[in-house]
């Protein structure tokens, strides 16, 4: 099945656009997380005990704050959940305050009923995690993208060149930092959950660049006369439809995901439907002109393409 036939869409000639694109939400997730929100880093690896508290009706952050603060219970974060008919709030103390869920749940219950009365309350479940166990969990997480990243690497670079990996590794990198960058933006913590599912969108991404560097890689063989521009828009134009057709349908899956998946799916799914656009994106306009852009520049210096001895090698 194709959506597309004989599409001649010159991808190359608007680099700069998906150069600036990339440049305006890249530079603003990245000061969202150096001076705005910075990473919002869930109870999983910061540490503490987070408190689901149900409401009858929505309640007011800024009172349920107040609450917390003035019964000595300090830097408290609350997030407000929509649960069926009612409503919720997740009440995160820091990891100084109790070292338990028992006392954490009952210095809540104690702040609430004598400092807040805008409406009843009931405690829900308190879940803890110590910082020893955060620490351990924020390092294993930061090395399993990186180890990632560096498979890829080292398997593009027997399987094609080098260049094809780094090009590779570089997009899968840009779509983590925007997706990070959009969690810090929207202010939602990142949680294991978060971690797994950008794991899973650096394994998508990484397919599909595969998919039209492969197609680059056969088309060198069989278009010798054309320039390596002519060669990527063709590459890239014959695997459009595929592309489209994978991306889209799990597009549409994960953003079922999203909408009606519930609270405790939130953050993995709204990491796969922002890192399924933008990986999607990616490998179209940021991957493939990165090759062409290396290709031109060692050719400028006179200097040999790693593309012409695979092309070489191939024949």
């Amino acid at each position: 099945m194709e959506l597309f036939s004989n599409t001649n869409i010159d991808w190359l000639s608007k680099k700069w656009l998906f150069l600036g694109f990339s440049l305006i939400f890249s530079v603003a997730g990245v000061l969202s997380i150096l001076f705005w929100n910075h990473i919002p880093m869930g109870i999983d690896f910061k540490g503490g005990t987070q408190v689901r508290v149900a409401f009858p009706q929505q309640p007011n952050e800024d009172h349920l704050r107040e609450a917390m603060d003035k019964a000595g219970i300090r830097d408290a974060s609350i997030q407000r959940l929509t649960a069926g008919s009612g409503y919720e709030a997740l009440i995160t103390l820091p990891e100084a305050n109790d070292t338990n869920s028992d006392s954490a749940r009952n210095a809540v219950v104690h702040a609430l009923n004598s400092q807040y009365h805008d409406s009843a309350f009931t405690i829900g479940d308190a879940y803890t995690v110590g910082p020893t166990a955060g620490k351990q969990l924020t390092h294993q997480a930061g090395w399993a993208v990186l180890w990632s990243l560096l498979g890829m690497l080292v398997f593009l670079w027997f399987r094609f060149e080098f260049i094809y990996g780094a090009a590779a590794v570089i997009a899968v990198f840009h779509d983590t930092l925007i997706t990070v960058g959009a969690f810090s933006l929207t202010n939602q913590e990142i949680t294991l959950t978060v971690i797994a599912a950008i794991l899973t969108l650096v394994g998508y991404s990484m397919n599909d660049t595969i998919v039209i560097f492969d197609r680059i890689r056969e088309n060198l063989q069989l278009m010798r006369r054309a320039t390596l521009a002519e060669v990527v828009n063709k590459s890239i134009n014959q695997t459009l439809s595929r592309t489209l057709l994978t991306s889209g349908l799990t597009f549409l899956t994960v953003l079922a995901l999203y909408l009606f998946g519930g609270e405790v799916l939130h953050g993995f799914s709204f990491a796969l439907v922002v890192g399924i656009l933008i990986g999607t994106y990616s490998s179209i306009a940021v991957a493939a002109p990165m090759l062409v852009a290396y290709t031109e520049w060692r050719e400028r210096n006179g200097k040999s393409t790693g593309l012409g001895a695979g092309r070489k090698a191939a024949a």
